[in-house]
């Protein structure tokens, strides 16, 4: 991503691949499942005056994927080690999909360096996972997934074609999903035990629901986003309102599931906002 620089960080037993730029309130932005600190390249563009941190998440991009349990509360741990380890207090966490789960659970858990919380289209809903219902194709490949034997050929990475397929059900506007972006998840994908780690986010997928258990006793300042065309149904966006009564809700409009890459300018504006209720 253009003005940021790369690093290497170890902890919570991951080798963290990150990019950061930037002065100001630290914005910590994590990805969705299956994509990698990239996802976010059209939303930096709308966020100067901020300190601006965009990790790989774990079995992700380039970060490494040590053979575990990819549970949401994994997740949740390693990037807390991850806040930890950076010495960063007082951060915006803004987190798409299971970005927003975990964004979610560290503040369910007090995490005192968590301040505030842009979740936006959490990953916390549907049998076997909710991204079954984004295509025909979803549904088959993320059912196979799971499948003892061939689960694990299947989690290996698909040729760019078949990804940008599967890909395409998370956006409104399809010219929102480019090559050059898919041809990036795919190498990613490839490096060793990336297939083993997303498989098993897959099978953990009932952790991502557990999650919600949590919210209820959130403290901190929340904004909880959610697209037009976002895959989780209407009452399960009222469930977490319910959960959450204090949060201030907004509607990110025309998008699918993947928010950051149709709408950033919106999302950015939310950002904006949750960074000054923070301060």
């Amino acid at each position: 991503m253009v003005g940021f620089t790369i690093s290497r960080l170890g902890a919570g037993g991951i080798d963290w691949r990150y990019a950061r730029r930037g002065d100001g309130p630290t914005v910590l932005l994590l990805h969705t499942l299956r994509t990698q600190a990239d996802y976010f390249a059209a939303l930096v563009r709308h966020l100067d005056g901020y300190d601006l941190i965009v990790p790989d998440l774990p079995g992700h991009g380039e970060s490494s994927a040590p053979r575990l349990e990819y549970s949401a509360s994994f997740f949740r741990d390693a990037v807390a080690a991850f806040i930890d380890k950076l010495g960063l207090s007082q951060v915006v966490v803004v987190g798409e999909s299971i970005g927003a789960v975990v964004g979610l659970s560290l503040a369910a858990a007090s995490n005192p360096s968590v301040v505030g919380v842009v979740a936006l289209n959490p990953y916390d809903y549907g049998v076997r996972g909710g991204i079954r219902r984004s295509s025909v194709l979803a549904n088959i490949v993320f059912t196979a997934i799971l499948v003892p034997g061939i689960g694990s050929v299947v989690a290996r990475a698909a040729p760019p074609p078949l990804l940008w397929l599967i890909m395409q059900g998370g956006v409104e506007d399809s010219a929102n999903l480019t090559n050059d972006f898919v041809s990036t998840l795919f190498k990613s994908g490839l490096r060793r035990g990336h297939a083993r780690a997303f498989r098993s986010l897959c099978l953990e997928w009932r952790s991502w629901v557990d999650a919600r258990e949590s919210y209820g006793g959130i403290e901190v300042p929340i904004w909880l986003g959610y697209s037009e065309a976002d895959w989780s149904r209407p009452t399960e966006r009222q469930a977490n309102r319910d959960l959450m009564p204090t949060a201030t809700y907004v509607d990110l409009g025309a998008a699918g599931h993947f928010s950051c890459l149709e709408v950033p300018a919106v999302v950015a504006a939310t950002v904006r906002d949750a960074v000054r209720a923070a301060a």
